[in-house]
């Protein structure tokens, strides 16, 4: 028998896990960040990489809001939409996982991590 962790049958805490298994994050490839972003009228793309990379080239349509600028990043997030479904991405996917979890933690409804990010994205950029 497995040790339960005081978890057994505490509705609280059950609620939680479940909340946090509906609005958590979502890994996806480019050909379904493509084919989401088509279908979905309430697509917010955000790129949080820093203003320097950015420069380089970005998706169309994105909102760069830096990660690395801590509270700034927190407070402009929480100036968002939390209904609306977040299409986020930085070079490699790893500030954007973060990104995305902080999300969660707030409150948004729906966030999609672009695996690979930026670096690995094979469509249409801006420059």
């Amino acid at each position: 028998m497995k040790a339960s962790l005081g978890l057994k049958k505490n509705p609280i805490l059950i609620f939680v896990q479940i909340n946090l298994k509906l609005n958590s994050m979502k890994e996806i490839t480019q050909e379904e960040w493509r084919e989401k972003i088509a279908e979905d009228d309430n697509a917010v793309i955000l790129d949080v990489r820093t203003e320097a990379e950015v420069e380089e080239g970005h998706l169309p349509g994105a909102k760069n809001i830096d990660i690395y600028k801590g509270q700034e990043f927190i407070d402009e997030i929480d100036q968002l939409d939390r209904d609306k479904n977040y299409y986020v991405y930085c070079r490699s996917g790893a500030r954007s996982a973060q990104a995305c979890t902080l999300m969660d933690q707030k409150g948004f409804k729906t966030t999609y991590n672009l695996l690979g990010g930026f670096s690995q994205w094979k469509g249409e950029k801006s420059e």
